[in-house]
This record gives structure tokens, sequence and C-alpha cells, in this order.
């Protein structure tokens, strides 16, 4: 377990990311998290958009039947939600929901279907909390932010992310969000003049200034893993003066970690040279990936997509075995 702030991570954590619309999948995902909390792990991970909200139900069924208390659960909201089971045309369902109520305008939606204000985050946030038959959520994370910068300028985005922050600020006062924080995908591992790059150090100023040091901006989920080892080797943070990697910069700044994409979506199977394996002291690719993603400084929770038993089972073989010393893992980059 990993002790942070108020709250006690497990290394491992159950995503819900993938998956068939089907009765079968979700019945997966529900054995998938009843087993992995009897079996330490208690952090699990969603996002309104994963699966139509099929995921956060499943979720929601989970919570039925176990102490809320014991399950950290984490959801994101950015990008435009369907209700796969409200029957309604996608499209009615769209205008019904957001355009006609004025929670979105659409010339402020990018082309994917990704907004950022604080009415839709609320719009969001009341859903999730529906969807998972709870009062409040451990970590709420704004879904890949970075997509705005596509399209829109830097200061105006700025905007966007210090209103979404108030907005989160006021929910915890409320009770309904624990912490909060940013789920990316690119934009933490590409460099300082990358259109997408954010600075760690700068949204931490944006929610000192909304709501002073105590503020509850403290999580931020990024991907890693054998193929992508950026978060780690790229040096693309500045904390006083100093340049970081993200993971350092987190570590230095106070910020959680939940590592995304950890078996890099199941690619890294088949393709992990005998010799590294035996330098991480384990026989099989997934492990691999796991070891290192587990044994690199920074990490907080390394997050797996699981829908199977058989998945959990052997993921859950990783936590038996020991993590290489901070040597042994600077040896695997020379």
């Amino acid at each position: 377990m990993k002790n942070f702030l108020n709250l006690e991570l497990s290394e491992l954590g159950v995503g819900t990311y993938l998956g068939e619309l089907d009765q079968r999948t979700s019945q997966g995902y529900k054995e998938v998290i009843k087993t992995a909390l009897q079996s330490g792990i208690n952090v699990v991970d969603t996002a309104i958009v994963y699966r139509y909200m099929k995921s956060e139900r499943d979720i929601g069924e989970v919570l039925r039947e176990v102490p809320r208390d014991k399950v950290i659960v984490s959801t994101k909201g950015g990008y435009v939600p369907y209700d796969v089971d409200s029957g309604i045309d996608p499209k009615d369902y769209f205008y019904e929901n957001f355009v006609n109520t004025g929670i979105i305008k659409l010339e402020e939606m990018t082309p994917q279907g990704h907004y950022l204000s604080a009415k839709f985050i609320e719009w969001c946030l009341n859903k999730s909390l529906e969807n998972m038959n709870t009062d409040y959520v451990d970590i709420y994370f704004l879904h890949n932010p970075e997509e705005q910068l596509n399209f829109f300028d830097r200061k105006t985005f700025n905007t966007k992310i210090r209103e979404c922050f108030e907005y989160l600020e006021s929910e915890v006062k409320r009770g309904r969000v624990r912490y909060y924080g940013l789920a990316t995908w690119g934009s933490f591992r590409v460099s300082p003049a990358s259109m997408q790059y954010l600075n760690l150090s700068e949204l931490l100023s944006f929610a000192e200034e909304v709501a002073g040091q105590e503020h509850h901006f403290r999580f931020i989920q990024l991907p890693y893993n054998l193929g992508m080892p950026e978060a780690y080797t790229l040096k693309n943070q500045e904390v006083k003066g100093q340049r970081l990697s993200t993971l350092e910069a987190c570590e230095r700044l106070g910020v959680y970690t939940y590592i995304s994409a950890s078996i890099y979506q199941g690619r890294v199977i088949g393709r992990v040279p005998e010799e590294l394996k035996q330098r991480l002291k384990v026989e099989k690719d997934v492990h691999a990936s796991l070891q290192f993603v587990l044994s690199t400084p920074g990490v907080g929770t390394a997050l797996v997509g699981m829908s199977k038993l058989e998945h959990l089972e052997e993921n859950l073989q990783i936590l038996s075995v020991p993590r290489l010393s901070e040597r042994e893992f600077l040896s695997l980059f020379k």
C-alpha cells in the first residue's frame, strides 16, 4: 500500500476502459473488482464515457455490496458522454442534454467531442455519482484536457482549467469530491515546445490561486510503460529552476501519479527480450512491464484494464515479486 495524504492506495488498480457493451463483459468487470478488493487492491478507475456509462454502472453494482470506504474510486469528465441504456438516439441525447440546455456551446467543443467548462463538468459529475450509486468520488479527473490546445489558444485553455478547478474545489467543500486532477495522454510526456504540453508547476499555481496552499489538485494520470518511458526519461518540467521529469516533478511537488497503459494495452506480450526479463527478475512479459512500472521512482498506482479473472490472477502475482532497487532500476537504462 502507498500512503498519500489521508489515503492508502494499492500498488495496482483496476482500469475499466475497454470491452464490449454486453452483459458478459459487465459481469467480468464486477467479478474482477470484487475479487481485487478481497486481494488487497482498492483502486478502481473509470470515466463517464467508458463503455457509454456501462463501466461506471458496473462499479455502482459492486458498491451496493461492499463498504464504500474500502474502495478508492476515480472517474473522469471531459468528453461528451452518451448513455447507451437511455434508448435515445445519440444525436437527440446530445441536443436534449447539452445543447438545448445551454451547457454546451457548439463553437467551444472540439471535433472529437471534448468540452471543458464548470457547468459541463458538473453535469458529468452528477451523472457519474448517479451511475455509481455513491455520494462522492475519491478523485475526479479532467479527461485529456490537452485536446483543447489543438483547437483553442493557451490563454482560453488556462481560463477554462481555472474555472474547472474552482468548481471542483467547491465540490470538495460539499463532500462530493475528495481530490481532483488531470488524466492525460500526451501532455506530461512531450517537450515544452509541443502544442499539447502542460507545465505541472503552472497548473498547481492555478489551484493555489483558487484555494490557497490547502488546494485539492493532488493527482495526475498519465501513460508510462516499457514502450512509453518519457514520464521518467524526459526532463520536461521545471521546478524552482531545475529540469525534472514529470515523475520527479510530481514527487517534488506532492502530486500522486496514476499510471495508465501500464502493460501498453497488451502490446508488450511476446516482445520483451529474455535478458530484460532476467534483469527484472520475472518470467512473463506482462510481469516485466508491471515490474518496470512499479519499480520506477515516483510511480504511485499502476492501472491495468481487467475484465477477466484470469488476467487479475496473473497480474496479482507481481505483488509477491520484490521490486528492483534504485541501482538495479537505473542499470536498465545503461
